[in-house]
């Protein structure tokens, strides 16, 4: 029994990996996260794998949102599922008009970096670094802010704010 149930964790990943849903595309959260409904009317978030697009309140968020949404909203789409992530999204590399590399395209336009901490794709990396070269979108800027610093640093405010808060109840 303990070596099915190792094998069946084994497995697990490859199965999820290995799997490709499709849907329509009925909401976009922001450039890199879309919410899927598949045919049972069961809604799916799918955050797109390798790449990471600005917040929606950093430089360039907002144009990385409509652009993702003028590829795929209200569109019928594919995704090959790479992952669950901490969050319960599903992540995957989004297929619009069957040929359409959603995640690709984002980064060719300049409006995402290549998540190179979890994806190794040579054509993301090129394609990041074409972008970048040529100033393209969010390029532009001299000192574009990577998303996951602008995060870490947001969530170093709110701390910081929140020992403030702390502190003037105590002396109040």
């Amino acid at each position: 029994m303990k070596k099915f149930f190792a094998l069946v964790l084994f497995l697990v990943p490859f199965i999820i990996i290995c799997q490709t849903i499709s849907g329509k595309v009925v909401r976009v959260a922001d450039g890199d996260t879309v919410t899927l409904l598949d045919s049972t009317n069961k809604q799916i978030r799918i955050r797109l794998y390798g790449i990471d697009c600005p917040e929606s309140k950093q430089d360039f968020g907002q144009v990385a949102k409509k652009f993702t949404s003028d590829l795929c909203f209200g569109q019928y789409i594919k995704v090959e599922v790479r992952d669950i992530d901490r969050y319960g999204r599903t992540v995957g590399i989004i297929w619009a008009q069957d040929t359409v590399n959603v995640n690709f395209e984002l980064l060719k336009a300049g409006l995402a970096w290549h998540y190179k901490q979890y994806d190794k794709s040579p054509a993301y990396a090129q394609a990041e670094e074409k972008a970048r070269a040529k100033k393209i979108g969010l390029w532009k800027q001299p000192n574009a802010i990577a998303p996951w610093e602008f995060r870490k640093q947001k969530k170093k405010v709110a701390q910081e704010n929140a020992k403030v808060t702390q502190k003037n109840k105590k002396t109040a």
